[in-house]
């Protein structure tokens, strides 16, 4: 007798005793072919939900099957980390965002060490560890951080008495370099018991430069959104009034953003009472930002290009909702989404856009194409912008020996 049967009548034998029933073997058969069934379809049921479901199973299955073909048919040999690593990064750029990328276990050391030194008004590097603290991986000479006495090896777990052992890396980053233009504390040791100070204000460099023009406006070129850029600008409004100024021209060109409370503040000194911009995220929570009945009340140019990004774009696009500023210049890029670090189990990590800004009007700024002028101009002499030297204050307000003819139309708009 062939095991098979064996088996089949060592089932029917025990069903027999346990029930003290005659049972034929077609039941047994049956028996077993319900179980099996079901065993099989909770197992697959099981896997189908822990991937998220059938339509994410079949993408897997799909993923799976072309890599069985590739395995067997591909002619050459197959590099499956390579395979991987660029099926993942397709995945990612499949979305259609420019902005959010997938790396690979190298990439992402690599783009760890490289956000790690972005701290450049501290001089330290840092990466985050499994425990949720940063550890000072070098600390650069002649820098706020040596000066302080920050060593490579300490560990730091608060900024400014802030807990930082919950958040991500870029989130340390944006808390750390809204310190950068004054005096704060860290708290190092894994109890943060001790207090370091760093002092950055003998490094601190203004992102801001402003002038009289001879037209009578102010001219002030911003740089970025960094800390301290919102007061440094009120500062150079304030004194240009007292100088005399009857018009602003707002340079945003080369403008790449920075932080979101520099924006506000400015725009919230400049602008009327209403809704500055709103951040929303992707479950739809919204952060709104408003401003107060305060305002300066005088003719306003903005200029802006091909390299205004983030913040800087919130900027014009809020001033050019509000109708409180002519903008000049080029298209903008878009660039209005935030993005996340998100780590993967294998050392691979995505770039995911993970929330944008919207305007007061509630539109997408990125999702548009960016900030578009009013009147488009392009300077033949890239190298031109923001030199007025020699403007002569003519009626039409133009300069005599400045090639930067975005600059020259608003001041010629504002005379």
């Amino acid at each position: 007798m062939r095991l098979g049967q064996r088996l089949l009548y060592g089932i029917l034998r025990f069903f027999h005793a346990l029930f003290s029933i005659p049972i034929k073997l077609k039941y047994v058969l049956l028996a077993l072919l319900l179980v099996g069934g079901g065993t099989f379809f909770y197992t697959r049921k099981t896997i189908v939900e822990s991937v998220g479901g059938k339509e994410d199973y079949n993408e897997a299955m799909r993923y799976i099957e072309i890599k069985d073909v590739v395995d067997e048919e591909f002619i050459d040999e197959v590099d499956r980390d390579a395979m991987g690593a660029s099926a993942a990064a397709a995945m990612i750029s499949g979305l259609g965002d420019k902005w959010s990328y997938f790396m690979s276990p190298n990439e992402y050391k690599a783009y760890q060490l490289s956000s790690s030194n972005e701290y450049s008004g501290i001089g330290m590097a840092i990466l985050k560890e499994d425990s949720g603290a940063f550890e000072v991986m070098s600390v650069n000479m002649d820098s706020p951080a040596a000066w302080a006495g920050l060593t490579a090896g300490m560990v730091i777990t608060s900024v400014d008495g802030t807990d930082v052992t919950g958040l991500t890396l870029d989130e340390a980053r944006t808390l750390i370099r809204s310190k950068l233009n004054g005096k704060f504390t860290l708290g190092v040791g894994r109890g943060g018991k001790e207090l370091i100070e760093v002092d950055c204000t003998g490094v601190y460099q203004s992102s801001v430069s402003y002038r009289l023009e001879k037209t009578l406006a102010g001219y002030i070129q911003i740089a970025n959104f960094e800390a301290g850029t919102a007061d440094d600008a009120i500062n150079a409004v304030e004194d240009l009034l007292n100088q005399g100024a009857i018009a602003l021209c707002i340079d945003l060109r080369g403008n790449p953003g920075g932080l979101d409370t520099e924006v506000a503040k400015l725009l919230d000194y400049l602008l009327p009472n209403g809704v500055l911009f709103i951040q929303r995220d992707k479950n739809g929570h919204e952060k709104v930002t408003e401003s107060d009945g305060m305002c300066i009340q005088l003719p306003m140019a903005v200029l802006i290009n091909g390299e205004t990004y983030g913040e800087a774009e919130v900027c014009a696009a809020a001033l050019k909702e509000f109708q409180w500023a002519t903008v000049i210049g080029e298209p903008t890029t878009g660039k209005t989404r935030t993005q996340e670090t998100i780590d993967l189990s294998d050392g691979s990590a995505i770039r995911l856009s993970t929330g944008t800004y919207l305007t007061g009007n509630r539109v997408d700024i990125s999702a548009t194409g960016g900030v578009a002028p009013e009147y488009i101009i392009h300077n033949s002499d890239a190298s031109a912008t923001g030199t007025t030297a020699g403007t002569t204050g003519e009626s039409t307000g133009t300069g005599a020996t400045s090639n930067d003819e975005q600059l020259m139309h608003a001041l010629k708009l504002l005379s």
